[in-house]
This record gives structure tokens, sequence and C-alpha cells, in this order.
């Protein structure tokens, strides 16, 4: 039986240090002929359809913050592929961490900036 989508990205996610912030995945589909039920699924993590490409959807992820989808909303998602029957693989192509939120702080003291710093990079 093929490893489920769902599984296979909250394996991907257990494994990444505690500090990660943003994930960009690939995800390849197994039949062709159902990448537009896919698409209609997809669509409520905002993945992002390659054209010539032998890997179908990129899917930007994040941790804490950021401009992507929260990891609970994509393990969501590949979780309603994987009911619907409809097959993949997913790689993983970067990984960043440590990085922390850019929030504006005009006025605050150079104290309550770096307070900030060191409670989002937790």
């Amino acid at each position: 039986m093929a490893r489920r989508l769902a599984d296979t990205f909250q394996e991907i996610v257990d494994s990444l240090p505690d500090d990660w912030t943003d994930l960009e995945i690939d995800l390849r589909l197994a039949d062709e002929d159902r990448y537009v039920d896919a698409a209609t699924y997809l669509i409520t993590c905002n993945a992002l359809p390659y054209s010539h490409h032998d890997w179908h959807f990129r899917l930007l992820v994040a941790h804490r913050f950021g401009h992507a989808a929260a990891a609970p909303t994509v393990h969501g998602t590949l979780k309603l592929l994987d009911d619907a029957g409809i097959r993949g693989e997913l790689a993983v192509r970067e990984v960043r961490s440590g990085r922390v939120e850019v929030v504006p702080m005009w006025g605050r003291p150079e104290s309550v900036r770096e307070q900030f710093r060191r409670m989002r990079a937790q």
C-alpha cells in the first residue's frame, strides 16, 4: 500500500527542529488525470502549481508566523487528498529555521526589541 500524504507530511514536520520557520515541499501526483481534483483541495493551503515541470505543486508551510499556510492546514489538506484516493509523493525542497518575526517597533527601546526577538525565537 502506498504511503499516505498526510502521514508523510507529519513525519517531515516531526523531524524538523523546533525553531523551523519555513518549509517548501513539492507534491507530485501519481495520476495526472486527478490534477484538477487535487487542485480543488489544494486551494485551501494556497498551493502553487508548476508548469512544464515533473512536480505538480509547491506547498509553502509556516510554523509559527509568516506568509504561508500553517502546518495543520497543510496536513488537513493532504488528508483530504488521501481520503479522496489521490496519491502522490512529497519532496522537501527547503527548510529555514532560526528566523524571527519582524514587527514594527518604532519608538520602543532596544531592550524591548531584544526581549521580543528572544520570546519569538523559542
